[in-house]
């Protein structure tokens, strides 16, 4: 049986919760090297926090990050020129997965794209075991609509 829902919270990252951020995404790619705050990084965060069409959204339990997602709104020529949304980095800290906190979470960039007025929104996942393609479902996603394609360098 799951651990009960702690009391969280639904937010924006804030600017000065980078570093949380990144101990986060520790859990999502352990594998890759960490990354050094510095200038360069520094200013990408900035950069990233000043755009209007992209959203790190976390679940806060008692002022720690402890999930996250970004939603990325794209403006569109097609569909009435209405935006669509893209979910990347959806994380979850090991301690706190299988309370539903993620399913708020994503339920709530569901809500935010839907009132910028997006048409769509699409989640890809390299995972294909059952219980992380349930618990997207759960959270409001369909499986096999489309089919997605990855190119890389």
């Amino acid at each position: 049986m799951p651990t009960p829902l702690p009391s969280s919270l639904i937010r924006a990252i804030r600017a000065d919760e980078l570093p949380g951020l990144l101990e986060l995404y520790r859990h999502l790619h352990p594998a890759d090297p960490a990354l050094p705050v510095n200038p360069d990084l520094t200013g990408l965060w900035q950069r990233i926090c000043a755009d209007p069409q992209l959203h790190y959204l976390a679940a806060d339990v008692g002022g720690a990050l402890v999930a996250t997602c970004t939603l990325a709104i794209i403006p569109n020529l097609t569909r009435a020129a209405r935006p669509y949304g893209l979910v990347e980095n959806v994380v979850t800290h090991p301690g706190f997965r299988r309370r539903g906190i993620a399913t708020a979470l994503l339920r709530h960039a569901l809500q935010l794209a839907w009132t910028q007025g997006c048409y769509k929104v699409m989640l890809l996942t390299g995972r294909k075991d059952e219980a992380t393609l349930r618990f997207y479902e759960k959270a409001g996603f369909q499986a096999g609509v489309k089919m997605g394609f990855i190119a890389t360098p």
